[in-house]
């Protein structure tokens, strides 16, 4: 059974830091699209960062260029998202998906992410 697993979530204060955690059992990351998700209070979810494992190719939404931080351990199967100076508008549960295509596309609705986790909460106060 394949289980992506989110955390290290939190509540933190603006200009803060925190790094999330993707970790994967049943399935192997390699070949694919792994993408951070967020899903803000009483709006739809946004695609925050992809990367493609096997070349280590990245690509972020504006919101977050420059603060935030996609990576990824092939020996922990475990990819991460290293968020800098947090602002309140980063407050949101945050999702990791995983596709085993490559990441064109990877904002678009009809991209056909194969596995999804359950979210870990990010808070940030002002």
């Amino acid at each position: 059974q394949v289980r992506l697993r989110e955390s290290g979530g939190g509540s933190v204060e603006a200009g803060g830091s925190l790094r999330l955690s993707c970790a994967a059992s049943g399935y192997t990351f390699s070949h694919s699209c792994v993408a951070w998700f967020r899903r803000p209070p009483g709006k739809q979810r946004e695609g925050v960062a992809s990367t493609y494992i096997d070349l280590r190719s990245t690509s972020y939404a504006d919101s977050v260029k420059a603060r935030f931080t996609i990576s990824h351990d092939n020996v922990a199967n475990t990819v991460y998202l290293q968020m800098n100076d947090l602002k309140p508008e980063d407050t949101a549960m945050y999702i990791c998906a995983a596709g085993e295509e490559v990441c064109l596309g990877w904002r678009k609705p009809g991209y056909p992410w194969d596995y999804w986790g359950q979210g870990t909460q990010v808070t940030v106060s002002s």
